[in-house]
């Protein structure tokens, strides 16, 4: 009887708890992005007579849209011109901008030497080929004929790791799985490694 309680109370609390961890972070990224956006809100309140909940939906929709047009134009060869020239212009003012913006762009992969965006998933032996001990990783640069550059990314953060260079033979390339598939597992400290790597690979 006990065990049957326990059972059915851990059984409801893994269905439950996610759930309710989901449903909080939420919250918690609403009130932020409301808090961040209180000054508009209460503008476009007072301009028309929404209640706060419509004002901040249209304020987060509005620079959403704002994103996506800037987007649009600095795709433009006018619009990258731009870009540069107000990149430069912050690293001036802002010493920390130019950090600040490779890792947002490491993270959303939008850029052509992003590992997140191209990196080819592989198992390596970062201690030898002697050593049994493998880690998941991502190629991310060959930097001679025979050496490879690695991420290794630490879970559960995928956006911070460590990085070495290794020997060809060290890797086992797995180009048949996905980067995001792969970045589960990290997020996940390792949990589905085993029908990851069941796909085919090469050395």
């Amino acid at each position: 009887m006990n065990k049957f309680i326990k059972t059915s109370l851990f059984g409801g609390l893994v269905v439950i708890l996610p759930i309710a961890i989901l449903g909080f972070f939420f919250k918690w990224l609403f009130t932020l992005v409301t808090d961040l956006i209180q000054p508009l809100t209460d503008y476009a309140s007072k301009l028309y007579p929404f209640s706060e909940i419509v004002a901040d939906v249209l304020v987060i929709v509005i620079i959403l849209s704002t994103c996506f047009f800037v987007g649009v134009i600095a795709r433009t060869k006018l619009g990258n011109i731009l870009h540069q020239v107000f990149d430069d212009v912050l690293q001036k003012l802002a010493p920390g901008y130019r950090m600040v913006k490779e890792v947002v762009v490491q993270i959303f992969g939008s850029s052509e030497s992003s590992p997140f965006a191209n990196g080819m998933v592989a198992r390596v032996k970062i201690f030898g080929v002697d050593c049994p001990t493998e880690v998941t990783a991502l190629i991310v640069d060959q930097t001679q004929e025979d050496t490879y550059t690695v991420f290794m990314p630490t879970g559960p953060n995928p956006t911070s790791g460590n990085i070495y260079h290794v020997k060809k033979e060290q890797v086992v390339l797995y180009p048949n799985v996905k980067l995001d598939s792969a970045m589960r597992t990290v997020i996940a400290c390792g949990a589905g490694s085993g029908e990851l790597f069941s796909k085919g690979s090469k050395p």
